[in-house]
């Protein structure tokens, strides 16, 4: 402890091992005595509750303090407690007493004293002091070896207890690799270059662990939203405490009263077709993670009663007067830019801001280029698995697609995807289990003719889409080869923003203010194109 700052403890008085009368007191170990007579530990002031029954007992050991360390201010605080051992009625009065306290950290220490009182106020002090409600260190004392001479101290000894655990160098260590696994768990155990998605991994890391709050996952098609939400269900089931199940449903399969049914249940007899009663996903997912993929593509009316059951944790099934009730935790994704969806009334605001509380833009696979190698060995790992046969690349066919892959002519557009398509197709036609320069060449051509797109006749596929057969013969060839990269960047990106960023990101260095995202909307007028026409092109294509 600072000698320049105060030592101010807190404790109950123990009615108990505190209450030893007479002189033979003073050979006795008294846990809140004994504290006070440690001369390396100066106690200025000693904050000791007790209520009727011990204040008798508290008066007693106010007076020895006083005279054992006439430097110490006793206080007693009356404190009655109806029952001790009541977990609500001691928590309350505690948390209360610390709410109107006046902690002064930055000029005095605090230290509780936790070997006096119940088993339960033993329990809401560490609990108090670890949500911080009571800032400190935990004290624990303990009586004096039994062998003792005549004239030996009975003050017993100590230990101060920091609920900081990063001061604790082993335990510090240990918590570190643990967070390790936990990280190396969500990436699928690939071992990813990417400084950025591995930070984008640690903040999911400790998000998933310490916040059961809604988790937005955006990012395009194919970049793994899915099987992120899987790991993120098994970490909290594994670290958590997650008991129910893991729950997941694309919602651009749902439509109409099938989305109503689906999500939320129906009666029988609610609809055509409803021949016996129907639970619904919200209620499956009840103690567990209830996981929405592509959100956007809810109706305004599954929105409103989804943002209800996130609230109150109740909604009403289809065709059911009675409210039905599913504790679930929620993690939702989408590949569309959800503030222009509510822009343009396609999504509720008041529902993007509650599943808004913890977004994670994940990169598409172009945008991870240094990762692809990783996640090779990943997919054919995972085709082992699955088909139960081991393939590997011959050297010079590992080099030789990792070249493309890296290459500008990888076009990645579907990301994972893509990639996990390529590997198993490689795979399966690999002669005696060897993936050769030839499979690699042949999977090549597949890949580049699949990036053309179905119809497309060359490179400007998207522009004849976005303007017309007639529109785009008005184009120069040289505009229209640069429209089609912009319009192929925009159906990637997730933003106006986003989009105007990768296509002006060496120009706008050179500018004090970037604007990329009016630079790239007026590039776009110039072809009477807008934003929302660009994105619903990208997604209809």
């Amino acid at each position: 402890m600072s000698h320049s700052r105060k030592t101010v403890v807190f404790g109950v008085v123990g009615s108990v091992l505190d209450r030893h009368a007479g002189p033979e007191r003073w050979s006795k170990w008294r846990p809140t005595v004994g504290l006070c007579q440690h001369e390396d530990l100066l106690v200025g002031r000693l904050e000791l509750f007790c209520d009727g029954r011990s204040r008798e007992v508290a008066e007693m050991v106010k007076a020895d303090v006083e005279q054992v360390s006439p430097e110490t201010e006793v206080r007693l605080i009356d404190m009655p407690f109806r029952d001790a051992w009541d977990f609500q009625e001691v928590y309350e009065k505690l948390f209360d007493w610390a709410k109107g306290y006046a902690f002064d950290v930055d000029h005095e220490d605090y230290l509780v004293h936790l070997t006096t009182g119940t088993h339960v106020t033993q329990i809401c002090w560490f609990l108090l002091n670890e949500a911080r409600f009571v800032p400190g260190r935990l004290l624990q004392t303990s009586p004096p070896p039994m062998k003792m001479g005549r004239g030996s101290s009975t003050a017993g000894r100590y230990e101060v207890i920091d609920l900081d655990l990063s001061r604790y160098e082993r335990l510090a260590t240990r918590f570190a690799r643990e967070q390790e696994e936990a990280v190396d768990f969500l990436k699928s155990g690939i071992q990813t270059k990417n400084a950025g998605f591995n930070a984008l991994m640690e903040q999911i890391e400790r998000v998933g662990l310490r916040s059961s709050q809604p988790m937005l996952l955006t990012g395009p098609t194919g970049a793994g939203k899915s099987m992120l939400a899987g790991r993120i269900f098994e970490l909290r089931k594994q670290r958590a405490g997650l008991v129910g199940r893991f729950v997941e449903v694309n919602c651009a399969t749902l439509r109409g009263d099938q989305a109503m049914s689906a999500l939320f249940g129906h009666r029988r007899g609610a609809f055509t077709g409803a021949q016996s009663d129907r639970a619904g996903l919200l209620k499956e997912a009840d103690k567990g993670l209830l996981f929405l993929d592509e959100i956007g593509e809810l109706g305004l009316d599954e929105q409103a009663m989804l943002l209800r059951a996130l609230e109150d944790k109740t909604f009403l099934p289809l065709g059911s007067d009675r409210m039905v009730g599913s504790d679930f935790q929620f993690i939702a994704g989408t590949n569309k830019d959800l503030r222009a969806e509510v822009a343009g009334g396609r999504f509720r605001e008041d529902l993007l801001a509650r599943i808004n509380v913890w977004t994670f833009a994940l990169p598409g696979l172009a945008e991870r280029r240094e990762d692809i190698e990783g996640n090779v060995g990943f997919e054919l790992e995972r085709f082992a698995r699955v088909e139960r046969r081991q393939v590997r690349f011959n050297k010079e066919a590992l080099e030789m697609f990792l070249r493309f892959a890296h290459g500008p002519q990888a076009l990645w557009t579907s990301n994972f995807r893509d990639l996990n398509a390529a590997v198993m197709r490689m795979a399966t036609l690999a002669p005696r289990g060897r993936i050769t320069t030839d499979c690699v060449e042949a999977e090549m051509g597949r890949l580049r003719e699949g990036w053309r797109r179905p119809g497309s006749e060359g490179s400007s596929f998207l522009v004849e889409r976005a303007l017309g057969s007639e529109g785009a013969e008005k184009v120069d060839e040289f505009d229209r080869v640069q429209l089609e990269h912009v319009l192929r960047v925009c159906g990637e990106s997730v933003s106006l923003s986003v989009a105007g960023r990768k296509l002006f990101a060496v120009s706008r260095e050179t500018k004090a203010k970037a604007n990329d995202a009016d630079r790239l909307k007026k590039y776009l007028a110039r072809f009477g194109l807008d934003w929302g026409k660009v994105k619903s092109e990208w997604i209809e294509a």
